[in-house]
């Protein structure tokens, strides 16, 4: 690598006024489509044909979904990009979804050695040090780019960004392109990061991460949301209520028919084992229910980092009735013979894993997070608590154990509503007619 390369000015300009440091603008070059000289030219013709019309609504598009996580995967932006391809697809659209495990691993290793030492070099020279998180994004960010370089964007009718880094990415490309450029937050916002203790208010991380967001944002033509709850801090950062379209989740779930049975009642939990889905309250929930134990049976399904931890506490508890499952890829099934469905997530978006409860006519105990409660109505289409409060958890639990009649109506009530609102095609139609919008309105 003979030139310097460095992150994107303008993190750089936000890092230079948080450490206080008055030195010269650091400049970009811009990569990929931005380096045709006409491109100017090319972004002006191509805004005059859609305000004649030329791009009719109801055209068949070539879409790019991309993404700065590795795909596939397991988790639910990996499930949400393959739900909305293949429903894409289905409509006659051409897609592709790019990922950066998608590319040689031998040259991200070349470009990961090269770039490293000047990263570091640049934050040493210019701030006297640098975080690992950082410098990890930076470098990321840095050979994803290089990767899209081969990438040939002016092809595409809509770009569809997964997060913000790539929304970052796609925008620096789209300057010149002028595509109609969506962005679909999934992940924490910077202020629930220092909420929950994962970054350090008033650091140098937040700096850098609230300047990526907000470039995300002002970057994309349009945002589509998950939920309403996403609204109030995309605001916080500079969004605009126009550029924001709320479109739940939908899923191609195929239930497994449910069975009558007189033999206990089954509660599942299944989520990934990590500290913010509230595995640990739900253990404690139930050890305020001795009582009942003789009549339930629970299920952990998933696995994660908490795994250990978790079996231990269920030790020292002494519930002999709960059962880790691990990974499953019958989920389904497993929710076809579950009567309560139990998710006491701390921190969380819209959650599949309830989608897919709802499909199944489960009576589902949730707590009051993110979008949850959008889709989950207390006493309509579940049960709701407040995140952490393991007395009212206990308390809405043993009220389902004992009611069978309350748990047939919240589940015939969630299975009607996921069926009318939470599937495949209401999603994929809702977004697609978001994409036909924005081409028939100029990319405006």
């Amino acid at each position: 690598m003979n030139e310097m390369h460095f992150p994107y000015p303008y993190v750089i300009a936000a890092l230079d006024k948080h450490y206080g440091v008055k030195a010269k603008p650091v400049t970009l070059k811009k990569k990929a489509a931005g380096k045709d000289k006409d491109s100017k030219r090319k972004k002006k013709d191509k805004k005059e044909k859609f305000k004649k019309g030329k791009s009719k609504s109801g055209k068949k598009l070539s879409i790019l979904i991309a993404t700065f996580w590795d795909y596939p995967h397991t988790g639910g932006l990996s499930n949400y990009i393959t739900t909305l391809r293949a429903g894409l697809k289905a409509m006659g659209h051409k897609v592709d979804v790019i990922s950066p495990n998608q590319f040689p691993a031998a040259k991200v290793e070349m470009l990961r050695e090269a770039v490293v030492p000047q990263l570091k070099t640049l934050f040493q020279n210019r701030y006297g040090s640098y975080t690992s998180k950082i410098l990890q994004s930076c470098r990321l960010l840095y050979i994803y780019e290089q990767m899209l370089e081969s990438v040939k964007l002016e092809k595409y009718d809509i770009l569809h960004a997964q997060d913000l880094f790539t929304a970052n990415i796609l925008g620096r490309f789209n300057e010149d392109l002028g595509k109609p450029l969506l962005f679909t937050p999934h992940g924490m916002f910077t202020f629930s990061r220092v909420k929950f203790n994962r970054i350090e208010s008033g650091s140098d991380e937040e700096v850098y991460y609230k300047e990526i967001e907000k470039k995300a944002i002002e970057y994309a033509t349009h945002m589509v949301i998950l939920s309403d709850s996403f609204r109030e801090p995309l605001s916080q950062l500079g969004a605009r209520s126009s550029k924001l379209t709320t479109v739940n989740t939908g899923i191609d779930f195929t239930a497994v028919p449910r069975k009558g049975k007189n033999g206990k009642v089954i509660i599942s939990c299944v989520a990934r084992l990590g500290p913010r889905k509230g595995h640990s309250d739900l253990l404690l929930a139930l050890s305020k229910l001795r009582s009942l134990s003789q009549y339930i049976e629970v299920q952990i399904v998933g696995d994660g980092e908490m795994r250990e931890s978790l079996e231990a506490q269920v030790r020292d508890l002494r519930l002999t009735n709960v059962t880790f499952l691990g990974k499953r890829d019958d989920v389904p099934a497993i929710l076809s013979k579950t009567d309560i469905f139990v998710l006491p997530t701390l921190n969380d978006n819209l959650p599949i894993s309830i989608i897919e409860a709802m499909h199944s006519g489960t009576a589902i105990l949730t707590t009051d997070c993110g979008g949850i409660t959008e889709i989950v109505r207390h006493n309509e289409t579940g049960l709701i608590v407040q995140p952490g409060n393991v007395v009212q958890l206990a308390t809405q639990l043993k009220q389902l154990i004992v009611n069978g009649a309350l748990r047939s109506h919240l589940g015939e009530n969630a299975s009607r509503y996921a069926k009318s609102h939470l599937t495949r095609e209401a999603m994929v139609q809702k977004i697609e007619h978001i994409y036909q919008h924005l081409l028939t309105a100029g990319g405006q």
